[in-house]
């Protein structure tokens, strides 16, 4: 399969979004507070799976001594097969939902919290009002009925809230998931499954003496985003995976409010990376380490052969450096003072650090056959030439400055669309994030930006000369092959993607996946039309 999409289906798809919203199934459009309505099953969409998804508040043990106290997302197969929905037992995320190409899917979300609350499906090609824009955030004690068909090729996705204001707060408290999707192009490769395919959800959190999770709202946090002082794995606080002497699939996922990664071995060993956002690669790329930002994931495939019994292997996230700080005057030296950058952070583990993260102790022999396939898919490249906007790309500029998050000047407002951000359905786009490649004023962060919708591939990255330094730090591990939703944008860098925008009229969110600046207003929508 050459694309993430099916387009041969397009036009059906399209016709059918447009009658249901001519028929008024879909909740009313509610742009002052976010505030939306309810949605019933359609009676019309007939699903092949059915799966009810509940948030609400529990406590857990997660932690030696007293339970924490979290949010979390339960869930229960009412149709479709076994495996579609595996519990994530003894942690505070949410079950592992999978699904297949083609499927028609509905998921029932009522919302127990004492918030109101909405669900992103991160990566997946889906109508706008089913999207978990905001405007659709429901109250407390409501349900609201997503249904869609799955569109994208197989690959890693997650499920978290995004409700405006308080998005880092709802996923920092524990709400998210992981969401495999299954295509008949990977079923052919006999990757590993099953035992040997393991999911990797790594997030950070800050605990006080009784084992609570601490959130520092303070503007000053909000500006750096959150750092937490302990490494949370799969949401529990084991991080250490009995595995045998054969080869593994790890399924990766930053799903941290605001911390990067550097991935790498403790031995210097490479890393074999077969997909990322959007499934898999080409081929199999072999990287010294792997920068991995908010929202970001990769496939990675290692091999336990060889290795003795009771032996580990560690992944670590190695040290880097940002090269961010305000351009000028006394910014430099008020951000300059823990390494990495880590702008009056309290942590033990600052921005940039060299740190474990999870381990795999080798306890049996076994045997397999898994070989690494020397080709993993079909992949056509998108082409410039192809883009409506050939002449003149969408330029993006990533700013933040009087303590605000801006996105070409502008924070984010809910029935607000500028004229850059209307996109003809349809059609191929050049879209270009500016952190700083002009340099100028304002403090200069990574900024990991996200575009909803159908995934993009990346062009081009250029960096200012000043940056340089700083960049040699990461750019050995900035993976850029295949189809992205999520890219990590660096201080001083400027990076040019193609993306295209078929199928489904509406308004579709790009933003910041450093949730605090995202909830700080660096987010903005596109509207197709």
């Amino acid at each position: 399969m050459s694309q993430p999409i099916d387009h041969t289906r397009r036009r059906l798809i399209q016709s059918l979004g447009l009658g249901i919203l001519a028929a008024g199934t879909f909740p009313r459009l509610i742009f002052a507070t976010g505030g939306g309505s309810p949605r019933p099953v359609s009676p019309n969409f007939h699903p092949d799976v059915d799966v009810e998804l509940t948030a609400r508040p529990t406590d857990l043990p997660l932690f030696k001594g007293p339970r924490t106290h979290v949010w979390k997302f339960f869930g229960q197969v009412l149709k479709g097969p076994e495996n579609c929905l595996t519990p994530m037992s003894g942690s505070y995320l949410g079950p592992l939902l999978r699904f297949r190409r083609g499927q028609r899917v509905r998921i029932r979300f009522r919302n127990e919290l004492p918030e109101d609350s909405v669900v992103h499906w991160h990566g997946l090609h889906v109508p706008a009002v089913m999207d978990g824009h905001p405007m659709y955030a429901i109250g407390p004690g409501e349900t609201f009925a997503y249904e869609f068909e799955i569109l994208n090729r197989a690959g890693t996705y997650w499920y978290h809230p995004h409700p405006h204001w308080v998005t880092a707060k709802h996923v920092y408290r524990g709400l998210a998931g992981m969401m495999l999707v299954e295509d008949e192009e990977e079923m052919a490769l006999g990757l590993p499954s099953g035992a040997y395919e393991l999911p990797i959800v790594i997030q950070d959190r800050s605990l006080d003496r009784r084992n609570q999770f601490q959130y520092s709202s303070h503007m000053m946090t909000r500006m750096r985003g959150f750092l937490g002082n302990r490494i949370i794995i799969n949401g529990t606080a084991n991080a250490t995976f009995s595995v045998a002497t054969r080869v593994y699939r790890l399924r990766v996922l930053n799903g941290s409010n605001s911390r990067i990664y550097k991935l790498g071995w403790d031995d210097g060993s490479p890393l074999i990376v077969i997909g990322n956002d959007g499934g898999l690669l080409e081929r199999p790329e072999s990287r010294p380490f792997v920068m991995l930002a908010p929202g970001e994931r990769i496939d990675v495939w290692v091999d336990f052969k060889g290795h003795k019994l009771g032996s580990e292997r560690v992944m670590r996230s190695l040290p880097f450096t940002t090269g961010h700080g305000m351009m000028g005057g006394m910014g430099g030296r008020m951000m300059g003072g823990m390494r990495g950058g880590g702008m009056m952070s309290g942590s033990v583990l600052p921005l940039g650090s060299d740190y474990p993260l999870f381990r795999f102790r080798i306890t049996r022999q076994e045997s397999g056959d898994s070989h690494l396939p020397t080709r993993l898919s079909s992949i056509t490249p998108l082409r410039l030439g192809d883009a409506a906007n050939s002449s003149k790309s969408r330029t993006i500029t990533l700013s933040m400055r009087h303590m605000s998050a801006l996105l070409n000047g502008l924070s984010y407002g809910m029935d607000d669309v500028a004229p850059w951000e209307r996109i003809p359905l349809n059609t191929l786009q050049i879209i270009e994030f500016d952190n700083g490649f002009g340099v100028g004023h304002g403090m200069r962060m990574p900024h990991p930006m996200h575009i909803h919708g159908e995934p993009f591939q990346i062009i081009k990255r250029s960096i200012h000369r000043r940056f340089g330094n700083a960049y040699e730090t990461v750019s050995a591990g900035l993976l850029d092959s295949g189809w992205k939703d999520t890219v990590l944008v660096m201080p001083g860098e400027k990076v040019t993607l193609l993306k295209r925008f078929d199928d489904f009229k509406g308004r579709f969110m790009y933003h910041c996946h450093n949730l605090e600046h995202e909830d700080l207003g660096m987010m903005r929508d596109f509207l197709v039309y």
